[in-house]
């Protein structure tokens, strides 16, 4: 029988221990912050219904889609975000929720796009929402979190770039163009990686030469966020709502100290169809090359496809994947370890109990410890612990008593209690 080639799909990876530890470490201090805030965790089908997903991602998201029939002949796709699943979750669930409901869910979404860097076809999104209130609040919330999960990621050099869609639309609407709205946006959110001269060719298209230019200067921020403010404001038709909410909003993070995270950047419009109000993307100022690694914004009208309640929404989502590759970049990468801090030497297969005995004592003190399972060399155990980045050895001797190995300093602590050697590995630990 001829062998298989062991090939995996353009754009999709396996993951090995070490990075694959990593991710999880990432994905448990997004969780914990989330959850910090009051979200809860969800989760919904890979495969939706192809209608289900359709109609509001737009333009080039649902060209990107993976869809295919199955067996039993049913038009089905693959979630390409977290967003549009969880309006269609809040549609068939809201009897049995509450409002506001904030939730959070860390997942895979598949889009068939080109590979890039940190950007794949299937890759892993953290959302987190809040649905069933419209108010400045909330969507200061959701700034709120977003800036947290960075700090406590260690990312602290980061700009959270923010703009209105319905401040950008009153403009249109004042050029005469408010039907060409998902155009525009579509063009306009292109600046950052095609430069302004090829987004004023395809909005000379839309709107003609004094169209663009109107808009061109729009999007121009000004020296600063106030100064930015009064300019769009004036450009769509004085202040409202939506420009008082903004002011709000950056009223507060001046309040809480925080004002220097955030600017207002009229040209962040975000690609997808379904936004209606606020808008932002996280930019890390170390790489800015590597683009948006958190965006989001607010969509009152999505849950409408699905349900006649009114559910208006706010919400945000980390790529991970790009988070990872810009962390390692930035020398934010944890060392390889296999995760266990100590690993018992199997020297003799008839004290195997002894062994995985010692080894239960160090799990119930709260550390990881493994058990090498069969008699070897030492210098097979030695090497197999380096690999797997394991710090400790642990030799058993009788009576419960054991030799307790530091495997970087290479330093032998003899006749220890299984209690002391416990002790010993948490204070050097503590050290790490």
């Amino acid at each position: 029988m001829a062998l298989i080639e062991p090939k995996i799909l353009k754009g999709f990876r396996d993951f090995l221990p070490q990075a694959e530890s990593e991710r999880k470490r990432v994905q448990g201090i997004l969780e914990k912050t989330f959850e910090s805030f009051g979200f809860v965790p969800i989760d919904t089908p890979v495969l939706e219904y192809t209608e289900v997903l359709l109609g509001k991602g737009g333009g080039e998201t649902d060209k990107q889609m993976y869809r295919f029939r199955d067996n039993g002949g049913r038009d089905v796709a693959l979630r390409f975000d977290l967003t549009v699943p969880f309006a269609r979750f809040m549609a068939a669930h809201f009897h049995d929720l509450y409002v506001p409901f904030k939730r959070y869910h860390i997942a895979k979404v598949f889009r068939g796009e080109n590979s890039q860097r940190g950007r794949y076809r299937e890759f892993t999104q953290c959302d987190f929402d809040t649905v069933g209130v419209d108010c400045a609040s909330a969507d200061f919330e959701i700034l709120l979190v977003m800036r947290e999960s960075f700090m406590r990621l260690g990312v602290t050099n980061i700009e959270i770039r923010l703009s209105h869609r319905g401040i950008f639309n009153r403009m249109l609407e004042s050029l005469g163009l408010g039907s060409s709205s998902a155009a525009v946006l579509r063009a306009v959110d292109k600046i950052k990686k095609t430069g302004e001269e090829e987004v004023r060719s395809s909005l000379r298209e839309i709107a003609g030469e004094s169209g663009a230019s109107r808009i061109l200067d729009f999007i121009r921020p000004e020296a600063s966020s106030e100064e930015t403010l009064k300019k769009i404001a004036s450009l769509a038709g004085g202040e409202a709502e939506d420009t008082l909410r903004l002011s709000a909003i950056f009223g507060w993070a001046g309040a809480l100290g925080i004002g220097d995270s955030f600017t207002l950047d009229p040209s962040i419009t975000r690609g997808l169809d379904y936004y209606t109000g606020i808008v932002y993307e996280t930019f890390l100022s170390d790489i800015p090359a590597i683009g948006s690694v958190c965006s989001g914004g607010r969509y009152n009208d999505l849950a409408s496809l699905y349900t006649r309640e009114r559910l208006p929404g706010v919400g945000s989502s980390i790529g991970l994947d790009r988070l990872l590759a810009a962390m390692e970049e930035l020398g934010k990468k944890t060392p390889a370890s296999s995760g266990a801090a100590a690993l018992v030497f199997c020297e003799d297969e008839a004290l195997l109990a002894d062994y995985h005995k010692a080894a239960s004592h160090l799990r119930s003190e709260g550390l990881c410890a493994e058990v090498y399972p069969e008699a070897h060399k030492q210098a097979r155990q030695f090497a197999y612990a380096e690999k797997k980045g394991i710090l400790f050895g642990v030799f058993a001797l009788q009576a419960e008593r054991v030799t307790l190995r530091d495997l970087s300093t290479r330093e032998n602590l003899e006749n220890l209690s299984l209690p002391e050697a416990a002790a010993l590995i948490k204070k050097r630990l503590s050290r790490v």
